[in-house]
């Protein structure tokens, strides 16, 4: 099967995983607040499909690859600042992607798995590796299995919030975005390391530079909640 028809397939599969999961958890959640209309959504899927090729693109020129790239911490990373945005004009204080982290940590989780079944093509793998698990993905060169590094650490996060949400529905309500933007970042930061993509000016990489960014964001606005009332 080509390589593309693996990845869409999964690609599909990881929505359908992530809005099950998030269905699973949503009644722990309460309520939603007032005005998260379809404006709101508009707006997140706008910065997220911005976000995305945009990182997913200035990755590919920076690593000498041609063609429009698209990535899934990118949209990460435009969600968030348009959704922000959107806060910023609409007056809401309180964090509002609680509802998010659990459907977002599993999505990305199965999303990987294709990823690594679509192999070299995809410009995802890992860089060279002796490790016992390393795998061949069918050039003869051992590699790290990178993206299968981010679907446990995925998945592992998405249990774990699950148990706190279960525990402490408020405090996972008003904090737990924010914890999950962080662990993400800190993710993508690490796991950058063990992929073979250009950097800026021979340092990090456009998704390292955007991690330190968004661990920034996660750490300001949890200590915004923590001290005081929810200002997002």
């Amino acid at each position: 099967m080509h390589w593309a028809v693996i990845h869409s397939l999964f690609d599909l599969l990881a929505v359908a995983a992530g809005w099950l999961a998030g269905r699973l958890v949503a009644t722990w959640l309460p309520p939603p607040g007032r005005g998260r209309g379809l404006d709101y959504t508009a707006t997140l899927l706008a910065g997220a499909a911005l976000g995305a090729y945009w990182f997913g693109t200035v990755n590919l020129v920076l690593s000498g690859q041609p063609g429009i790239g698209r990535s899934v911490f990118g949209a990460m990373v435009g969600g968030v600042v348009a959704i922000e945005m959107w806060k910023r004009v609409k007056g809401v204080r309180a964090s509002t992607g609680a509802r998010l982290v659990v459907p977002l940590a599993v999505g990305i989780g199965v999303g990987r798995i294709g990823c690594f079944m679509a192999g070299l093509e995809d410009f995802t793998h890992g860089t060279p590796s002796s490790l016992p698990w390393a795998v061949d993905l069918g050039d003869g060169i051992p590699r790290h299995p990178v993206q299968l590094y981010e679907t446990a650490l995925m998945l592992g996060f998405a249990g774990w919030f699950a148990a706190w949400l279960r525990r402490d529905p408020a405090a996972a309500a008003a904090r737990g975005f924010y914890v999950f933007a962080g662990f993400y970042a800190l993710d993508r930061f690490a796991l950058e390391f063990l992929k073979p993509y250009g950097t800026v000016a021979g340092t990090l990489t456009i998704f390292q530079l955007g991690a330190v960014l968004l661990l920034a964001y996660a750490v300001v606005m949890y200590r915004g909640v923590a001290h005081g009332p929810a200002k997002a």
